[in-house]
């Protein structure tokens, strides 16, 4: 009988694999294939229909469709969403529904990242918002910011998600949660506060190519973008500090109040230097920890080119020589892992409530990715060794458990037959069996240690014979599906 004991035993010898089977897993990311790589990098995790869907479609036409996000039908989520009214609320809506300082809208906002993450059709548009979220990043719970977060969400990061940074720059600059969080809201001509000043150039654009005066003189250019008592964007004359301006190069003569800040916008949106750390984070999201310096100067150019609008970028990404050859080359986060998990066992929404969402919500709080929950403005980190610790990978081991076996959250709808759904002819052996769950979940077999970890808990040999009429199969199939998952070849993103 399958036990906690013989779990934590194979979990351990999984483990160790992880730790020493890393080149096998790249290797095996390689054998999958052109679609199962672009797979799993432009969406949370390939399914059966969006494997089929690319087969068909061929990656240009795949691309081209994933990149008209309205033309998707999306009725599934966008139904499920209702359920959380105030994950894409406006000021005034969030105000009227809640007290102020509630978490309810931060509480709602990442149920609403995870079920997009998981059920949307449009999952190359939902990665992309997720990069911009994490870009130009708002903590969500953060203070001050209860009742604008989501609308941020809504105006900002969704709204350009798939148009031109430069305008996604400048909604920003005038939201109230931006200017709330780094605290531009408070600051004035007699005192400028110059910690937006400094993001606005070190993380949302150029980096670290500014002097104390760049930023000095920014702040100064910026004060008078506040927030009203009404929680909305304002612009107040009074409050700003008037005068000739210059920040790397940039200079306001000509445009006076509201349109100077507008101007250093374009500005910086524009600059080489931006083209080029935009070049590199999606690089670094999309190919490899280490970004090839030929792609990053590529994509440079095509947001130069391109007046620094988003699709050129990632078309010219997606179709490039080095990320073709980067499979194996990245690793999931905990909350990629989770959303592909739920995509390659085909679990679905709840039928009513949220009590699922919050089930796994709650997990990536635990496992310190939650949606937004990054306090620091300057986003999750986005390379494997900071992933890549005993306990987050046994908080990994046992979230694959509990939703392969069903135990938590309950409420996921599931197929009848989790293993007949997977392998619905059964093989004549325990290592075809799990020969044929590998090439269901991660697109390849395991390499043979990686299959003799996964069959230790059940007690058997690859070679152990297995027909329906194995009394042992139900109670051992759960547990030989937590563990392929488990595998380092699930992993890799």
């Amino acid at each position: 009988m399958t036990t906690r004991r013989t779990l934590i035993a194979a979990a351990g010898a999984a483990t160790a694999v992880t730790v020493l089977g890393l080149n096998d897993a790249a290797q095996a990311a390689e054998k999958a294939g052109p679609i199962a790589h672009l797979l799993r990098r432009a969406t949370f995790g390939p399914t059966p229909a969006s494997l089929a869907e690319v087969t068909k479609l061929g990656v240009p036409g795949w691309l081209d469709r994933q990149l008209s996000p309205a033309k998707i039908d999306d009725a599934q989520v966008e139904s499920l969403l209702t359920r959380l009214p105030l994950a894409g609320a406006s000021i005034a809506a969030v105000r009227s529904k809640i007290k102020q300082h509630s978490y309810e809208a931060f509480g709602q906002l990442g149920r609403a990242a995870v079920a997009r993450a998981a059920w949307s059709n449009r999952q190359l548009f939902e990665v992309v918002a997720q990069f911009w979220a994490n870009h130009l990043h708002i903590a969500a719970p953060s203070s001050g910011v209860w009742d604008s977060r989501s609308d941020y969400e809504t105006q900002v990061i969704r709204k350009f998600t798939f148009g031109r940074f430069a305008d996604m720059l400048k909604a920003s600059m005038k939201h109230p949660a931006m200017l709330t969080y780094l605290d531009n809201r408070s600051s004035t001509k007699a005192h400028p506060n110059e910690n937006y000043a400094r993001e606005l150039m070190e993380l949302h654009t150029v980096g670290l190519i500014y002097s104390e005066q760049d930023v000095a003189q920014a702040a100064r250019l910026l004060t008078g973008m506040t927030v009203g008592k009404d929680g909305l964007y304002t612009y107040d004359a009074a409050r700003h500090a008037t005068g000739a301006v210059k920040v790397l190069g940039f200079a306001n003569a000509g445009a006076t109040g509201e349109a100077g800040p507008m101007a250093l916008a374009d500005y910086l949106a524009r600059h080489p230097a931006t083209a080029q750390r935009i070049a590199t984070k999606l690089c670094v999201r999309f190919v490899a920890d280490e970004a090839p310096a030929s792609l990053v100067t590529k994509l440079a150019k095509v947001y130069l080119d391109n007046d620094t609008a988003i699709v050129p970028v990632l078309r010219a990404l997606f179709t490039s020589a080095e990320f073709a050859a980067s499979a194996g080359q990245k690793v999931r986060t905990p909350f990629e892992d989770m959303i592909a998990t739920i995509r390659a066992l085909g679990l679905g929404p709840e039928a009513s409530g949220i009590k699922a969402l919050d089930a796994l919500y709650n997990a990536m709080v635990d496992a310190g990715n939650a949606p937004f929950r990054w306090n620091p403005p300057n986003g999750f980190p986005d390379v494997a060794a900071i992933w890549a610790s005993p306990s987050s990978f046994l908080l990994r081991c046992n979230l694959h458990l509990n939703l392969a076996a069903g135990w938590y959250p309950t409420q996921l709808t599931r197929p009848t037959d989790l293993l007949k759904s997977l392998v619905p002819a059964l093989p004549g052996t325990y290592g075809a069996l799990v020969d044929a769950l590998a090439v269901r979940l991660t697109g390849v077999k395991l390499p043979p240690a990686h299959t003799a970890a996964v069959l230790s808990v059940a007690g058997k040999l690859p070679t152990s014979s297995l027909s329906s009429a194995d009394k042992s199969l139900a109670g051992h199939a759960p547990y030989l599906i937590a563990l392929v998952l488990n595998s380092p070849t699930f992993q890799q993103r």
